[in-house]
């Protein structure tokens, strides 16, 4: 990605706190947002009926190359495993739920031009 790290950077807040509100339109209470630990980074974490939801935001201009859904791979997906790990771990309260992995997809050229697309049990869940 080109341009400048402090616009990127900016523009992935946006995008995150877009996806939040996303969440909550739909009854998704936010617990967590962007933890960080040795292994990555988990940028929400929610609560859906009695599911926990960890959530990675992807952001992406156009489609190209499969677009954001498209830049989670295997390795994203293990980072993102390791972290949620690491979570429950300090948030031991959550261990015992049912636990899913979404991912929220936006697509556009600005933060007030997007689709989104929400992806529930978009890899690894137990």
């Amino acid at each position: 990605m080109s341009g400048n790290p402090e616009t990127r950077l900016q523009r992935g807040f946006a995008c995150e706190q877009i996806a939040a509100d996303y969440f909550l339109s739909f009854g998704v209470k936010i617990l967590t947002r962007n933890f960080r630990c040795r292994w990555g980074e988990i940028d929400l974490v929610g609560l859906d009926a009695g599911i926990l939801i960890v959530a990675e935001v992807r952001q992406r201009a156009n489609n190209d190359y499969g677009g954001a859904l498209g830049s989670i791979d295997w390795r994203k997906q293990r980072k993102i495993i390791r972290t949620t790990q690491s979570y429950l771990q300090r948030h031991s309260q959550w261990r015992n739920l049912p636990l899913r992995f979404d991912v929220l997809a936006l697509t556009g050229t600005s933060v007030t031009d997007y689709r989104i697309v929400w992806i529930k049990a978009a890899f690894g869940a137990r």
